[in-house]
């Protein structure tokens, strides 16, 4: 069953080399490159899109209201290893146009130092059938896995919130 609150401040039930990937505090899209494995990005959908119940008030909406939404698969030597979900106002003149950057990936952008751009806390949960998020990942699963650990956190630039929840896929474990 979907519960709208249950993200919590530590993971629970990762094995411990995966936490440690959960946990990490710097980009993503770095610790991904810096497996040495030819890394690339794929834009999965980027549209307007209905905020889901756990999601809406990160970004000060109401739950189904329109936002924008980028969905893309991170993948090492072609393997989907990460699927995120970038969502943030409708038309929000400071996250829209990073938003809209094709194939490059938003970590790099996100953790430059000299933008300005502050992340706050990052919360986690294990997304089972019933989350909103649960397909994404299964999509890209070959294992078709019961549950992926997740994590998510607000990054605010210029006042408004970019919300990115990464959804961690068992092939990931293969390049730890």
């Amino acid at each position: 069953m979907f519960e709208p609150n249950s993200w919590c401040e530590t993971p629970s039930g990762a094995r411990a080399d995966l936490r440690d990937w959960l946990t990490d505090l710097g980009s993503l899209t770095e610790r991904l490159m810096a497996t040495g494995r030819p890394f690339s990005v794929e834009v999965l959908q980027q549209t307007q899109l209905a905020a889901h119940p756990d999601e809406a008030e990160l970004i000060g909406v109401v739950t189904g209201s329109t936002l924008y939404a980028r969905h893309v698969a991170l993948a090492l030597d072609q393997t989907v290893v990460v699927v995120a979900r970038s969502i943030t106002r409708l038309n929000c003149p400071s996250w829209t146009p990073i938003l809209q950057r094709g194939n490059r990936s938003l970590g790099l952008t996100l953790f430059d130092q000299n933008n300005g751009i502050r992340r706050e806390v990052m919360l986690y949960r294990d997304l089972e059938i019933g989350h909103p998020l649960f397909s994404l990942a299964r999509q890209h699963d070959a294992s078709h896995a019961e549950h992926y650990p997740a994590r998510r956190s607000n990054f605010i630039l210029n006042g408004a919130a970019l919300n990115v929840c990464e959804i961690f896929l068992p092939a990931l474990e293969s390049f730890l």
